[in-house]
């Protein structure tokens, strides 16, 4: 059993896991929430009870960054900032290299590494009273361009980082940014239920299509559909993918080990 959290509320409930950053009153980023995030995200890759992960923010809040009042002191700290940016890092890549498909709620306002941190999850709803903001320009720092690049048009991208505008909900569905823009009392809800679709497909599957997103993000279409063969062929042996097929021919749900 994982060890209580600090910053983090975590709950599980049929194959779908709820990750709610918990920090009041905005859920600033301190070194411990970072530590538990990379912690939680890492448990969710290997348990057997989980196949889909819904993130977000406790209150009106999903996250509103780092807390400024915690950055690293570089006068007389050597290393302090590559110690930091290490972790900082491991936090995004602890989300995206989840073997779990990860579903970002954002229900409030989501500012530099909170909006960094949305933009790691797979799929992106939003609430109409919720923005993403990069507000580095406006405190002398940089950061987020490829992240925000991802998702994001180039001229939109450009638009966010030079000006650090706040992009509401409804921009960010009409920028294509986000897939889904509700109201916040129905976001939540909304992410469980596109969890749990997610959590009835075949588990070892949905794995492989996540790995595929993230191997083949930047290689030519040749070499990228080869490598998306290669899944399928690997997958076909397995008893999970058996079961679906023999339950589709069956006309029964199918009942799905993780193997």
């Amino acid at each position: 059993m994982s060890e209580p959290f600090e910053t983090l509320k975590l709950e599980v409930a049929d194959y779908v896991a709820t990750v709610t950053l918990d920090r009041p009153p905005v859920n600033a980023m301190n070194r411990a929430m970072r530590e538990e995030i990379v912690r939680v995200f890492d448990e969710l890759h290997d348990r057997d009870d989980v196949r889909a992960v819904v993130l977000t923010g406790a209150g009106k809040a999903f996250c509103a960054g780092a807390d400024l009042k915690e950055r690293p002191n570089i006068a007389g700290n050597p290393g302090a900032y590559p110690r930091h940016n290490r972790l900082t890092r491991a936090v995004f890549d602890s989300v995206m290299e989840c073997g779990k498909p990860v579903i970002a709620a954002v229900n409030g306002l989501a500012i530099g590494a909170g909006c960094v941190l949305a933009l790691s999850a797979d799929i992106i709803l939003v609430a109409e009273e919720a923005y993403l903001s990069m507000t580095e320009v406006d405190v002398g720092l940089a950061g987020g361009v490829k992240h925000v690049r991802r998702h994001f048009s180039e001229s939109d991208a450009r638009l966010m980082i030079y000006t650090a505008r706040r992009m509401s909900g409804p921009e960010l569905l009409r920028m294509n940014a986000a897939s889904i823009c509700l109201p916040r009392d129905a976001l939540l809800a909304e992410a469980r239920r596109i969890g749990a679709e997610i959590a009835a497909k075949v588990p070892l599957a949905v794995q492989a299509a996540k790995r595929s997103f993230q191997i083949t993000e930047y290689m030519p279409l040749h070499e990228g559909y080869r490598y998306e063969q290669s899944q399928t062929v690997a997958l076909a042996s397995t008893e999970d993918t058996q079961e679906a097929w023999r339950a589709f021919a069956e006309k029964r749900k199918p009942v799905f080990k993780g193997r």
